[in-house]
């Protein structure tokens, strides 16, 4: 079988360098404040975030012991309870960045005392899918892990060790299982990766390897469907398969240059040909009725308990796929074009494409 060599080459030596992989290094962090104080557009983009930023700074964190989401119908009151606590995650990535642009330290006391409340208190699970809602938590930890007082970063850094070491061993990866192979598996190897580069600990690194490489060949269709999206007819889950193998392969790419989203597997099948495969359905060119001939019955139910989307032949909405093309933009920027025709604006600017042309121009500073 035809071998991923994505990554493995540079991955010790990046590793032992340390640098911001997951978020940004001081490079970019010296463009981005640069880009926010002179650009429009920019700004706009960061504002949501310093919003956020100062209202957490009279909240106190509300972690729970395990997360419950997957699985439930919106109003079960244990979802409730979940989704409303991992709102920390937003606020503590929210108060990272006003740090990291304005420099004030009561913004890092506060994210300092969100992870700290769900280092705490949380307990790691197994499940992708309720852990993957700790993403923006991983990444405000890695830009503020250098700054944080030392007994606290022990602990932090054991929460987040925690969480990568029961997603390696998750009983929804064995073999022969849905989950497996299908979107929960993508968000696994994300948080795996992510955790890794954040905590600079290689002992994860022939996992993330083997892992991704397995999950390109079994979940990508060289016509660029993807299983989720034949599973569950729905380009609801094209985006949520493929958002988290984007962000992991930019991580990877970010710590040593191999490019994981043009990387071919053996029956041709690509991240990009992915993406690509929903340009005319961004764009307006094609519509598709979503979850019309689903083969997953809690795909139903969640139509049944009226929860918007999920009505059988409900349209797929383009701007639901920005953010996936908006991470495709980090590798190739034409993707900007067909985000913008999907918005009807000709500047349309979020921070995910903010960051990537900071990325673009720290790039071309060197």
């Amino acid at each position: 079988m035809k071998k991923l060599i994505c990554f493995l080459s540079l991955m010790t030596a990046v590793f032992a360098v340390k640098a911001q992989i997951t978020s940004l290094n001081k490079k970019e962090v010296a463009l981005m404040r640069k880009a926010i104080n002179s650009n429009d557009d920019y700004k706009k983009a960061f504002e949501p975030y310093r919003q956020a930023a100062d209202s957490a700074l009279n909240e106190t964190p509300n972690p729970i012991v395990e997360i419950l989401s997957q699985g439930l119908l919106a109003g079960d009151p244990r979802k409730t309870a979940s989704l409303k606590a991992v709102e920390d995650a937003y606020k503590t990535y929210s108060l990272a960045l006003a740090y990291t642009y304005f420099g004030k330290a009561t913004y890092l006391t506060k994210a300092t005392d969100f992870l700290k409340a769900w280092a705490t208190t949380n307990k790691a699970t197994g499940d992708p899918i309720n852990q993957t809602k700790l993403e923006d938590m991983v990444t405000a930890y890695d830009l503020l892990r250098k700054k944080i007082k030392p007994d606290t970063r022990t602990l932090v850094d054991a929460w987040m060790k925690s969480i990568a070491d029961t997603l390696v061993n998750s009983p929804y990866a064995k073999s022969g299982r849905g989950t497996a192979i299908n979107n929960w598996n993508s968000h696994r190897i994300k948080m795996i990766t992510l955790i890794a580069y954040t905590l600079h600990d290689d002992s994860y690194t022939n996992i993330i390897t083997q892992e991704l490489e397995k999950q390109l060949n079994v979940n990508l269709n060289p016509d660029g469907t993807t299983h989720d999206l034949l599973e569950r007819d729905a380009f609801h889950y094209q985006t949520y398969d493929l958002e988290p193998l984007l962000s992991a392969c930019i991580a990877i790419y970010r710590a040593t240059g191999k490019n994981c989203f043009t990387y071919q597997t053996a029956n041709g099948s690509s991240i990009k040909k992915c993406v690509d495969y929903m340009t005319p359905f961004m764009t307006g060119e094609k519509t598709h009725p979503e979850f019309v001939k689903s083969k997953v019955p809690f795909d139903l139910k969640r139509a049944q308990n009226n929860e918007k989307g999920y009505a059988p032949g409900t349209l797929f909405e383009p701007k639901n796929g920005i953010e996936t093309f908006a991470l495709a933009a980090y590798f190739d920027d034409s993707y900007v074009a067909i985000i913008r025709k999907a918005t009807h604006n000709s500047t349309y600017m979020n921070w995910r494409l903010a960051i990537n042309k900071v990325v673009v121009d720290a790039a071309g500073a060197k």
